[in-house]
């Protein structure tokens, strides 16, 4: 399967949408892919983790953990598929924290994944997390990178589509300028029109 593929199974559950988006990275795009869509579907959330453990090649992991909201679903399929202990990390006040009696033991295998990295922010603040727990980062898994390889973590970053969607700072967002209405779709708030 490639890219090609994974793009259209977007596009048939209605999950490549097109408008004026505010990311959770706080940047502004005309394009916003909602993995929540696909992965509503269990068979679709089943095969899209089984591609992506195969992308990953990665034998020994003791635990797969990735940001709320977008990695919970990702995680504990991942978890599920290698036999792993699957976890998320929640943004309380603004930081990243292991709640709900969640841990990362010192020395255990970690691998991260998160449904759509953007700049890859959320994804780091876990990978911090993780490392400040005396976990060992094995790797980095996602189904859609949409920075074309350029988020915090370049190349170490396994994706099933990697696409490179034009982002906008605020104040130098052309939708803004033209008066298109915001959208805010993303986890860090409820789906809201601003």
């Amino acid at each position: 399967m490639d890219g090609k593929d994974i793009l259209k199974i977007f596009e048939e559950k209605g999950a490549l949408l097109k408008g004026h988006f505010l990311l959770s990275s706080g940047l502004h795009s005309d394009t916003y892919l909602q993995c929540a869509l696909v992965l509503q579907y269990p068979d679709l959330a089943s095969f899209l983790t089984e591609e992506l453990t195969k992308n990953l090649g990665i034998e020994k992991v003791d635990v797969v953990i990735g940001p709320a909201l977008g990695g919970i679903i990702l995680a504990y399929e991942v978890a599920r598929k290698i036999g792993a202990r699957a976890i998320f990390a929640e943004r309380v006040e603004g930081r990243m924290q292991l709640r709900r009696g969640f841990a990362v033991h010192k020395g255990e295998r970690v691998l991260l994944v998160e449904d759509v990295i953007t700049t890859g922010a959320s994804l780091k603040e876990v990978e911090d997390l993780v490392k400040e727990k005396g976990g060992i980062i094995v790797g980095i898994g996602t189904i859609v990178d949409r920075s074309g390889g350029n988020s915090l973590f370049g190349s170490k970053v396994k994706a099933l589509l990697t696409l490179k969607i034009q982002n906008y700072l605020p104040e130098k967002c052309p939708l803004c300028r033209k008066g298109i209405p915001l959208t805010v779709p993303g986890s860090k708030q409820l789906e809201k029109k601003l």
